[in-house]
């Protein structure tokens, strides 16, 4: 939902995204954004709307501004977004192994090549 509203490329679904946001999503009652509708929201926008980086960070800077949404562990995300930010693995990367290094975890084991290269990540060989 929160992609259609945004990019508002299928105008019946991007009503229907628009009109239960813009009801239902208040400064008092903030609708809670989480971390897999984060990473959806990037994978999206970079495989099927080809946005570079830098406008897929843009675009969760401002959910993160945003008064009538609540982003699931802002700071957490903010981390991963300024990881995101200087590398080139994935935001849905960055996010899991900030949230697993939030639970305690020292490193997070990937086959990723690319996230393996990143601070907070291990290679399985």
């Amino acid at each position: 939902m929160l992609v259609r509203y945004l990019v508002q490329d299928d105008p019946g679904q991007a009503a229907k995204a628009a009109e239960f946001i813009e009801s239902h999503c208040t400064n008092d009652s903030p609708c809670l954004v989480g971390h897999i509708t984060l990473c959806e929201l990037a994978w999206v926008l970079e495989s099927s709307y080809q946005l570079k980086r830098s406008a897929i960070a843009e675009v969760i800077e401002q959910l993160l501004q945003v008064g009538q949404l609540e982003v699931f562990e802002p700071e957490v995300v903010l981390q991963a977004l300024n990881d995101y930010k200087v590398s080139n693995a994935d935001f849905p990367d960055h996010l899991l192994a900030r949230v697993n290094q939030e639970a305690g975890c020292e490193v997070t084991v990937t086959f990723d090549r690319k996230a393996a290269k990143q601070p907070g990540f291990e290679l399985l060989k």
